[in-house]
């Protein structure tokens, strides 16, 4: 999730995780260090060919285990070379294979840097750009790993018992910082009997938990303990333990210029459980383990990042206004937490991945705004100017914005940028310049596929005018004036953004004969602040109108064609899809994916207990019930008439896994067609992470909505007629 910010990214129903929840990195990949033949290669579907008469040009669910995205560019100090994360599906584990590649940038040349026997991720340059230190499962769990660009060596400098993440170079080079969850043992209460026979098959201990929150989606139940820093040899040794106590340390850590000082993020107040919003910068001396507090006020300060002359710290924030959604602010303060100012505060976006310029004089930041994501330089005076466009990277399911970028000394830009009909690539720039992509990741399917051409729309909201804007997907070599079934594909979070960046979903139900309207109702990110506050303690409500008045613009254009109109949505979607149906019967069917159906269950069984309850609703759910079920689906399930298919992962945390069983059974008692569709294994963020599952669930609701395109009717004695 994006850090610092209040936000629902990625369909996810999004908080802040500072509180128990230790954050694991996702897997990306391992390689060889040493010749490109040894690179293992993730199994495409294409690899196992086809008795076909000619090639398919539609794009199928099979068409996923050929694609390959990629992800995390770093830049050497010197501009010369980029090491990025190049994630590509495998056919024979069904799953994402990452693995870390290096681009020459004078010549275009790539080679593979590490991912042979396992996932390799987070590469990261040594201060004189000779070694690139990243994490890499080969020979078993995630450890740091350090490659030697001169020669090709690689060597394993850690045999950690839990992964590592927010790894950060010494100025000298000589050490790596790194945090880390360190294991606790846990509650204790009483013990079983002592005198278990030899030989005996007693049940598994008690499971005792003490934490508010004790289970995080993506990661299930959580083991006890705690994220720490931790500093090791850059060429092998001990790593040393700089922090401690019962609280969570965090990344990412910045080291000033002498290298005596790491600085971090946290919340390390003795009420951090139960206040998942707050988080102060913090100074600790390497040497003595000292830790001094840098900045305090009531609100979420972090990501700090030191000037390179070190004698400023940048870090995000924002005062915390008990609002669902806040942007970040970029503020900066003297070394010693003196002299606070925002350089922001009159700019309506949010930045994020700071990054200093090497003069010392300006800070690079990448925003969202209206769908799409930029690079920005901001100025000490506050001033911002626009410096790469075109970033992507949010993912390949869905059209979600997103990416990532970094900067060499001297101004050049890496960052991973896509299009409507392309997921993101490599690509480099000098500020203000024009971008060069430097790789080719899906060249072949390019080459044989027809994919569904995106436009963008808008229009104003019936409820008070607002412009609501959208992209429209296509279906392929589709005929102007001809009008074809709409599905409206409604995104999570809600604080998030469509924009037109490649989806596989999209393109799939494109495929199929669908148009889709990927639409930004408010609540949506990258319009500002108070666009996205237009829901705040009012989600759903007035969101509806405008997702409704962005169908009829898609009908007044001639595309959608009325009488076929269709409706899914996950997560953030999954709850507005639920409430639209309980509005309107417009649709001939829907396909509520993991959403919210019940705000009380929801706030008390979901990962962010101390967050959806005070800052989504504004109270708890014993003071005030009202609210909570006024703003709940399930509300309105007495008026759905529409045939809805609820899908949702069977590891959910996020949204679990109840809230879709109560739709489904209302549903079902009020005899209202439906079916449950549970995805194995798969979390709320994890639900399209296997590509047979993606494949398999785009497949699920096109049948449903196949299923009733002639529409359903209990009857004339029971159809009485709702708004149209």
């Amino acid at each position: 999730m994006a850090t610092g910010k209040l936000v629902m990214s990625m369909a996810l129903l999004a908080f802040p995780m500072q509180m128990a929840v230790a954050q694991q990195p996702e897997p990306e990949q391992t390689a060889a260090p040493d010749a490109q033949s040894q690179q293992a290669t993730a199994m495409s579907g294409a690899a196992t060919g086809s008795t076909r008469s000619g090639p398919e040009r539609r794009f199928t669910g099979a068409d996923l285990f050929d694609l390959a995205i990629a992800s995390d560019p770093q830049i050497s100090p010197d501009g010369r070379y980029i090491a990025y994360v190049r994630q590509s599906n495998d056919i024979m584990s069904d799953r994402a294979i990452g693995s870390i590649w290096l681009i020459d940038t004078r010549t275009g040349r790539e080679t593979p840097l590490a991912g042979r026997n396992g996932d390799a991720f987070n590469p990261r340059w040594s201060p004189s750009g000779d070694r690139i230190a990243y994490v890499s499962t080969e020979g078993g769990g995630p450890q740091l790993w350090v490659h030697w660009i001169e020669g090709g060596n690689a060597v394993r400098l850690t045999g950690l018992p839990t992964s590592p993440s927010s790894m950060a170079w010494s100025p000298d080079g000589r050490s790596i910082a790194y945090t880390m969850l360190v294991k606790d043992d846990g509650p204790k209460l009483g013990s079983a009997p002592s005198d278990k026979p030899e030989g005996a098959d007693w049940a598994e201990p008690l499971e005792i938990r003490d934490l508010l929150t004790y289970r995080a989606d993506g990661q299930g139940y959580l083991e006890p303990g705690f994220d720490k820093i931790f500093v090791v040899p850059s060429t092998g040794g001990a790593p040393r333990q700089l922090t401690f106590g019962r609280f969570h340390d965090g990344g990412p850590l910045s080291w000033s210029p002498d290298g005596s000082t790491i600085y971090f993020g946290a919340n390390r107040r003795a009420d951090w459980e139960i206040d998942s919003v707050e988080g102060e910068v913090y100074a600790l001396d390497v040497a003595s383990g000292g830790i001094r507090q840098l900045t305090d006020r009531d609100g979420p300060d972090g990501n700090p990042v030191v000037s390179p002359s070190g004698q400023l710290i940048a870090y995000l924030g924002f005062d915390d206004a008990l609002r669902a959604y806040e942007d970040n602010d970029l503020y900066v303060m003297n070394r010693d937490g003196s002299n606070v100012r925002n350089l922001t505060a009159d700019w309506n976006f949010s930045p994020a991945g700071i990054v200093w310029d090497a003069d010392g004089r300006g800070i690079y930041a990448q925003y969202d705004i209206s769908g799409e994501t930029r690079v920005a330089r901001i100025a000490l005076d506050g001033s911002v100017r626009d410096v790469v466009d075109g970033l992507s990277g949010g993912g390949l399911d869905r059209p979600y914005t997103g990416g990532s970028f970094s900067v060499s000394d001297d101004d050049m830009i890496a960052f991973t940028g896509g299009t409507a009909i392309r997921p993101a690539e490599v690509q480099l720039a000098r500020t203000g310049g024009e971008a060069r992509i430097l790789t080719d990741l899906n060249r072949s399917l390019r080459a044989v596929k027809s994919l569904g051409e995106v436009r963008r729309i808008a229009t104003q909201s019936s409820h008070d005018g607002l412009e609501i804007e959208g992209w429209l997907t296509l279906p392929p070599n589709y005929v102007e004036g001809q009008r074809v079934p709409l599905i409206l594909e409604i995104h999570g979070g809600p604080f998030a953004a469509y924009g037109p960046h490649f989806s596989t979903d999209n393109q799939l139900y494109a495929a199929a004969g669908y148009a889709v309207l990927s639409a930004n109702p408010r609540g949506s990110t990258s319009y500002g602040e108070d666009f996205a506050n237009q829901i705040d303690k009012a989600y759903p409500g007035n969101d509806y109108f405008d997702l409704m008045s962005i169908v009829d613009r898609a009908i007044s254009l001639g595309i959608a064609d009325p009488d076929q109109l269709f409706v899914t949505g996950g997560s953030g979607g999954g709850v507005l899809t639920s409430w639209i149906v309980g509005k309107t019967r417009r649709f001939k069917a829907a396909a509520t994916q993991k959403p919210v159906i019940n705000w009380t269950t929801q706030a008390l069984t979901a990962d962010g207990p101390s967050f959806f309850g005070k800052y989504w609703i504004g109270a708890q759910p014993w003071e005030d019930p009202q609210t909570y079920w006024r703003l709940s689906p399930l509300s309105l399930v007495g008026d759905v008439e529409t045939p809805t298919l609820v899908v949702v992962g069977s590891e959910d945390y996020r949204t679990p896994v109840s809230e879709s069983e109560q739709y489904y059974t209302a549903l079902s008692l009020r005899g209202v067609p439906t079916a449950l569709v549970k995805v194995p294994g798969a979390s709320h963020g994890g639900i399209a992470a296997r590509p047979s599952q993606s494949a398999a669930k785009a497949s699920a609701i096109l049948a449903w909505f196949d299923r009733y395109k002639t529409g359903w009717t209990r009857g004339a004695a029971q159809s009485s007629e709702k708004e149209k």
